[in-house]
């Protein structure tokens, strides 16, 4: 049985940081890209940042939105993947979603695009306030 389950979120007040963790089971875990996607009310679910399985060489990939203040890292050995949140501000308030997408060949242009995603944890609260 595939699970995807997201742990880490919370409050932090603006300028904080906030680690979340994706646990991964039920798969060939570092055969898997790993994304992160966020949706925060009255928008769309947007792709935040990605992390290519073995086969793409471990490559990164963000939305320009998070570039130079979040950053995503991966322990195949634990089947756990990390994204590393610093200078949150309250734009950056949203329930969070780890996904597992097959292979590397689709990454180029689809990193961040929920399409290449084949299964998805249930979201974890972050909330960037004063």
């Amino acid at each position: 049985q595939v699970q995807l389950v997201e742990s880490g979120g919370g409050l932090v007040q603006p300028g904080g940081s906030l680690r979340l963790s994706c646990a991964a089971s039920g798969f060939t875990f570092d055969l898997y890209a790993i994304g992160w996607f966020r949706h925060a009310p009255g928008n769309e679910r947007e792709g935040v940042s990605c992390i290519s399985g073995s086969d793409g060489n471990g490559r990164t990939y963000y939305a320009d939105s998070v570039k130079g203040r979040f950053a995503i890292s991966r322990d195949n050995a634990e089947n756990t993947v990390y994204l590393q949140m610093n200078s949150l501000n309250p734009d950056d308030t949203a329930v969070y979603y780890c996904a597992a997408g097959y292979g590397s060949s689709w990454l180029a242009l689809s990193a961040l695009y929920e399409h290449g995603y084949d299964y998805w944890g249930q979201g974890i609260q972050v909330i960037v306030s004063s």
